[in-house]
């Protein structure tokens, strides 16, 4: 008899990863270190700056939003305690949490919201900018109330879906004098958080403490929590399975030790907690190359890469074909109705090519490029070398240039120097949040995952900034459709596959993934069996 099939094995991994529950009643356990698997390092750590996994997994213990998440997917106050909207939706008032200090023992106050929303979200935030593009004001008529003002209206929705991940909140007195974006907090940042920021080693790890004077009673359970930088995948599955390692978060494995570990009665590799961060991977092109800026060139490239298969044979069930910037777990705005697609089909891509003029020459060769893939996760990488010999076929030359995580942010979003690149969009609940910021022009150069590509349509841009201001859940669902249509026939980038990460935990760590973003939140009732 023969052996199992690599799909076979895969879907015996996924079945392997289902979850199994904790015993009831069991009583947290106090002390211990967290040890946790940090597979990329970032430039900075404070999320009230810079909107991505790497910097909340870290910064997210530190720090903290105005809201949270609880285990159904719903607001829940953490700085803020309660919020009300005025129904035109340019005015919402958020009362603030009382007793709670910053590390360093200064008061958390209504000043340190006006300041970050307005000098850090609305001028420096990577989505937040976008989303805050028309906050005028935050009045603070007293130290616990923050009064956001509008000149357009901003959903109630939105909003609370958004601060979850664009509502960190900086220390006004450590920010307010000098270059926000050179601050040494930054790096070793100063929050309201459970854990107390102790020591960062670059290239090794960093370290933050239980903070003694955390306004949740009693908590945290854990006495510390620890990085450590382990860039190799191998290695790190490795760590995990010797203990050094307790969680590795965000996909950071390779796809078979996902599988392997699964399958380990020591451990739990499951999408459990990762629910609120969807991820689709990308196809970016740089319009600042003539060739790319061709419609049919771009059509060409999509027609070529054989999506279907490529998950089938290197994903598995991890993954399933994307059908636009909105992923098909968004009951609120994923569309109803078909929208265009780019179906494998080499003739039609060697027609288009043809058609735009880009022809064979030496070699079978019609014209070359380079592609920059995001150092994030291992089907990035596999991704990427499958379209380089996609586009083989067609005619197409593609040199793939390998960064680190500063590099590859620095080249794309800043630099602009590359032709294609591909990574991760996340989908945070609502398209407003961190998905149209992709496709609409006027982002400060430099803002990672933003629209940096040398491309702007006008009447997108239009559609982007109604849906963003409509307050009626109906009329925005339907220009979201209009948007997917738009964005889908003139792609300026692609999102072909639709992904959860998947964490990896040791079944000591208890109260793991209860919130939909788990691995970005709090960890403050988190604690290690014995």
């Amino acid at each position: 008899m023969s052996g199992p099939t690599r799909r076979e094995m895969l879907l015996l991994g996924a079945t392997a990863m289902l979850p199994v529950p904790v015993a009831a009643q069991e009583a947290p356990r106090r002390g211990g270190a967290l040890t946790v698997h940090f597979a990329t390092e970032q430039r900075i750590l404070n999320p009230s700056l810079q909107a991505s996994t790497g910097v909340y997994i870290v910064g997210g213990k530190i720090q903290e939003a105005l809201l949270d998440l609880d285990a159904q997917g719903n607001p829940v106050g953490v700085l803020a305690e309660s919020w009300e909207s005025a129904p035109d939706g340019l005015t919402h008032t958020f009362r603030l949490r009382r007793g709670v200090t910053w590390h360093d023992g200064k008061p958390f106050t209504s000043a340190d919201v006006q300041f970050t929303a307005m000098e850090m979200w609305k001028k420096i935030l990577n989505y937040g900018t976008t989303l805050q593009q028309f906050l005028t004001e935050v009045q603070t008529p007293d130290p616990h109330t923050a009064v956001f003002k509008y000149e357009k209206p901003m959903p109630q929705g939105l909003l609370l879906r958004a601060l979850p991940d664009l509502g960190y909140i900086s220390p006004k007195h450590v920010f307010e004098t000098g270059d926000i974006r050179q601050n040494p907090a930054n790096t070793a940042p100063i929050g309201t958080g459970p854990f107390k920021f102790v020591q960062y080693e670059r290239g090794q790890f960093i370290i933050a403490d239980r903070n003694p004077n955390y306004w949740r009673d009693n908590m945290p359970y854990l006495d510390r929590v620890v990085w450590r930088v382990v860039s190799d995948r191998a290695a790190a599955a490795a760590q995990l399975e010797s203990g050094q390692l307790l969680f590795s978060p965000y996909s950071s494995l390779a796809i078979a030790d996902l599988q392997r570990l699964g399958r380990d009665p020591r451990f739990e590799a499951t999408t459990r907690g990762n629910e609120g961060n969807v991820r689709t991977n990308t196809l970016e092109f740089n319009f600042r190359n003539p060739v790319l800026a061709d419609i049919r060139v771009r059509k060409a490239i999509a027609h070529s890469l054989n999506v279907p298969f490529f998950i089938e044979n290197f994903l598995g069930p991890f993954a399933k074909p994307g059908t636009g910037p909105i992923p098909s777990v968004s009951t609120d705005y994923y569309p109803t109705e078909p929208m265009p697609q780019y179906g494998y089909d080499v003739a039609l891509a060697n027609r288009l090519l043809d058609e735009a003029g880009q022809r064979r020459g030496a070699g079978g060769v019609r014209f070359s490029v380079r592609l920059l893939p995001a150092p994030w996760g291992e089907d990035i990488a596999l991704w990427a070398t499958f379209i380089q010999q996609s586009l083989q076929q067609v005619g197409i030359r593609v040199e793939i240039v390998r960064n680190d995580a500063a590099g590859f942010l620095r080249s794309v979003y800043n630099d602009w120097n590359f032709d294609l690149a591909s990574g991760w969009h996340q989908y945070r609940s609502d398209p407003a949040v961190s998905t149209t910021v992709w496709y609409r022009s006027g982002s400060p150069r430099g803002a990672p995952w933003t629209n940096q590509w040398g491309w702007k349509d006008d009447r997108i841009d239009g559609i982007i900034d109604a849906a963003a201001t409509e307050v009626d859940p109906v009329k925005r669902k339907a220009l979201y459709a209009d948007f997917v249509r738009a964005v889908q026939t003139e792609l300026p980038l692609w999102m072909p596959i639709e992904q959860i990460f998947v964490s990896v935990f040791n079944r000591r760590v208890r109260n793991a993934g209860n919130n939909p973003r788990w691995a970005s939140s709090t960890w403050h009732d988190t604690w290690l069996a014995s």
